[in-house]
């Protein structure tokens, strides 16, 4: 049986790609996760090829005890403090995420762990000098510490790779959506104002750029890459690239709800809120094959969800 852990495997990401994994009985999936900015709602149920540890995944020991119990031979590295205001607000304890990293690399070093997935960010970009936005600029000229760690964290996985050859992939995801997604980020923010009639806020004048991948889309391309090894060793993006303004969402979710919600500018936030986003998602549709779902057709997909579970 094959075993796998996945940090962070409560949160949006994390806890989607444990519901996908755990329906095949020929993985052992393990999900690591505090609690912090996940939920249990977002873990597989009633599967008993899964388990739920609560850790802290940058206390060494804690680790440490998980992985040289398991032996597992891969690491979906995902756990970090995510959400803009959050990360703003406590920087401090985005850098220590640091240590998770390190702790993540020397142990999977020393128990034989095959490959290590990281979850990096759009954020290594910083503000922009190109478009569309691929894996081989980078600028680092951002100095958020969110942004700083990511870029710290694609360094220690190349250098482990480069001194004890560790092999890894490096997913820098994009905006990603869903229904599970908590309430703090964007496109959940705007759903749950609209379908309440409350007013949408939005900071400056919405004219920032973002891109939106819906969770299926995600989950299907990295979990494509770790069963066919693709992307060894290297950095791939994993987004949408059809651009979307804020302003433009907000109106897009009002009229899809059929809401009577009104766009509300409050003043812009002195940082953190780039420009713009667009990936080079040009490896990514290599994988599938096909087009990504677009914004209106994920909200659609959320709100069916909403739906039906109202109804149950």
């Amino acid at each position: 049986m094959t075993k796998i852990l996945i940090t962070g495997g409560a949160g949006n990401v994390g806890g989607a790609l444990a519901c996908h994994l755990v329906q095949n009985k020929n993985y052992q999936v393990v999900v690591a996760d505090n609690l912090i900015t996940g939920n249990v709602h977002n873990l597989p149920q009633g599967y008993d090829n899964f388990t739920f540890i609560k850790c802290d995944v940058n206390n060494y020991n804690d680790l440490a005890a998980i992985m040289l119990a398991f032996k597992f031979d891969y690491v979906f590295h995902y756990a970090a403090l995510v959400g803009v205001k959050r990360t703003l607000n406590n920087p401090i304890s985005v850098l220590q995420d640091i240590e998770g990293i390190k702790n993540i690399l020397n142990l999977s070093k020393n128990t034989g762990v095959k490959r290590i997935f990281y979850s990096s960010s759009s954020e290594v970009y910083g503000e922009p000098v190109e478009f569309p936005q691929n894996e081989h600029t980078t600028p680092l000229n951002s100095r958020l510490p969110y942004a700083i760690v990511k870029n710290v964290g694609e360094a220690f996985f190349r250098s482990f790779h480069k001194e004890y050859g560790i092999n890894f992939t490096i997913f820098r995801f994009f905006n990603t959506y869903g229904p599970k997604q908590s309430a703090d980020f964007v496109v959940s923010k705007f759903i749950n104002a609209a379908l309440k009639n409350h007013d949408i806020t939005i900071y400056g004048n919405g004219q920032q750029t973002r891109t939106f991948c819906y969770i299926d889309d995600n989950i299907e391309a990295t979990t494509r890459i770790f069963e066919e090894g693709l992307y060894l060793n290297e950095v791939i993006n994993i987004g949408n690239a059809n651009e979307v303004s804020v302003l433009e969402l907000a109106n897009k979710v009002i009229k899809i709800t059929n809401s009577l919600s009104a766009v509300i500018h409050l003043a812009p936030l002195e940082e953190g809120d780039m420009t713009r986003r667009q990936p080079d998602n040009s490896k990514m549709l290599g994988i599938l094959n096909r087009d990504l779902l677009t914004i209106e057709e994920g909200i659609t997909k959320i709100l069916e969800l909403k739906y039906s579970l109202l109804n149950k």
